[in-house]
This record gives structure tokens, C-alpha cells and sequence, in this order.
């Protein structure tokens, strides 16, 4: 395979994991961990995520559960859920601290599901950016004459097929998470 398409599909394939990530950080009935991951707790001066100064886990379906590595950590963490824009209220009891999670309304569901289609087409978008930069690379390329006409045409028929592909992907994700959503 050509050096221009490797590259195309590798930074397609961020493009679809950084997606995946920002549709983890939407939260739908049930808990997930990873709703709290990105959320920053300051450490002895330093801004860290949430998992690097305790254990998230899952205490039943609409309750997490955090489980600091430090003691004195418990106020801090606690007060970074609150502030975090989720708008969670946890509850400490010793040294656990539990994050019920409320019944999303069908409206707020609608707007997770509007959320979700933003970041679809922002996905969308980049593959396709990803696509111009290549088939832009490959132009230069048989300008400088160091591949032939037939080969380019033939490496952008590739860099199109990838694009389908990975457009196809984003569309998979979107709709398994719409379901999700909208499953009460």
C-alpha cells in the first residue's frame, strides 16, 4: 500500500476513535465509567483526570462509584463532580463516594441525540479533510512526476474507498447511540 494511503487510513481511524470517545462522554441511562474519566481533580498542584487519583466502578445500573487512592482525596474529587458540567450530585459515605445518576427526560434525550449528530458530522468532516489532504498530496506528487496518471487516479479511487468506509463507520456508531439514547 501507498505511503499517502496508510497515512490517509491511520489518521481516519483517530478520527473515528476521538469520536467514539466523545459519545463515551455522553451519558445514557445506564452508568458507564467513563462518563467521569475526563473530569480534572487537582493532585498536590496538578490538574489530573479522575482516574489517575481513584477507581471508578459501577455499583448498579444508574449508580457509579468512586473510590479515591487517597484519602484526603475525598472532598477534592467531590467537588469536581459537582462542578463538572454532567450536573451529578455525589454522595460521601466515609471514603466512597457514590454518584446516582438521574432518569434523563425525553427531552434531554432529544438533545443528547442533536449532541450526537454534531459530533457525527464533525467526524464526517474530518475524514472527508483527511481525504482532500491526500488526494491534494497525491496531485503534488504526479506534478513532480513521481507517480504516473494511471497510479493516481487509481490511489484516489483507494483514498475514496476509504473515505466510504470510514463515513460508513461514523454512521454505524451514530445510530447504535441514538438507539441507546432514546431506549428508555
Amino acid at each position: 500500500m501507498h505511503k499517502v494511503i496508510k497515512d490517509a487510513e491511520l489518521r481516519m481511524q483517530k478520527t473515528i476513535e476521538s469520536f467514539k470517545q466523545a459519545m463515551q462522554k455522553l451519558r445514557t441511562g445506564r452508568a458507564n465509567p467513563s462518563l467521569l474519566e475526563h473530569i480534572r481533580v487537582d493532585y498536590y498542584g496538578n490538574e489530573v483526570p479522575l482516574n489517575q487519583v481513584g477507581n471508578i466502578s459501577i455499583g448498579d445500573a444508574r449508580t457509579l462509584i468512586v473510590t479515591p487512592f487517597e484519602k484526603r482525596m475525598v472532598p477534592i474529587i467531590e467537588k469536581a463532580i459537582m462542578t463538572s458540567d454532567l450536573g451529578l450530585n455525589p454522595a460521601t459515605s466515609g471514603e466512597i463516594i457514590r454518584v446516582p445518576l438521574p432518569v434523563i427526560t425525553e427531552e434531554r434525550r432529544k438533545e443528547f441525540t442533536k449532541l450526537v449528530r454534531n459530533e457525527a458530522e464533525t467526524a464526517r468532516v474530518s475524514i472527508r479533510n483527511v481525504r482532500r489532504d491526500a488526494n491534494t498530496e497525491l496531485k503534488e506528487l504526479l506534478k513532480n512526476k513521481q507517480i504516473a496518471e494511471d497510479e493516481e487516479r487509481r490511489l484516489g479511487e483507494a483514498v475514496q474507498k476509504l473515505t466510504d468506509k470510514f463515513t460508513v463507520e461514523v454512521d454505524h456508531l451514530l445510530a447504535a447511540k441514538e438507539k441507546d439514547l432514546m431506549a428508555i
